[in-house]
């Protein structure tokens, strides 16, 4: 009888990868990120374990939409009070804050919960090319 292997949280290996965001896509680049967090790239991807690798995104605020979604795509949040939607464009959202877009975008196709808060915390986004995570040694992601 063949049995299902679940993997041990020692034997779960983590790697680092660069994501470079200059002039791709934002939801297909979002996408490979949410895939590669996950660990759904991986042959010992479980559904309720966290057996995901660690992103860091660089230049994200050269990131590319298609169509007019620059000016069309609202980011809503709501504070609770009367009166207290507040919508901010797209267009907007990569001037104020670039990482953001990117964020936002990944953890939607995230799981709820706490797998999915665990998950998303190894998402690190950066507007520009600095980042402050060489001691991880991120292999770079080529899409």
């Amino acid at each position: 009888m063949n049995k299902t292997y679940f993997p041990k949280k020692e034997e779960i290996k983590r790697t680092w990868y660069l994501v470079d965001a200059t002039d791709k896509v934002l939801g297909r680049l979002a996408v490979k990120i949410a895939v590669i967090l996950r660990g759904k790239n991986k042959t010992t991807f479980t559904p309720h374990l966290d057996t995901g690798d660690g992103v860091i995104v660089i230049n994200a605020s050269k990131i590319k939409v298609t169509g007019r979604k620059l000016k069309q795509k609202v980011y809503r949040r709501y504070s609770g009070y009367i009166g207290g939607l507040r919508e901010v464009t797209l267009e907007n959202m990569l001037k104020k804050k670039p990482g953001t877009v990117i964020e936002l975008a990944v953890r939607r196709m995230l799981p709820g919960g706490h797998l999915g808060r665990e998950i998303f915390k190894r998402l690190k986004v950066y507007a520009d090319d600095k980042h402050q995570h060489k001691a991880q040694n991120p292999v770079k992601l080529e899409y």
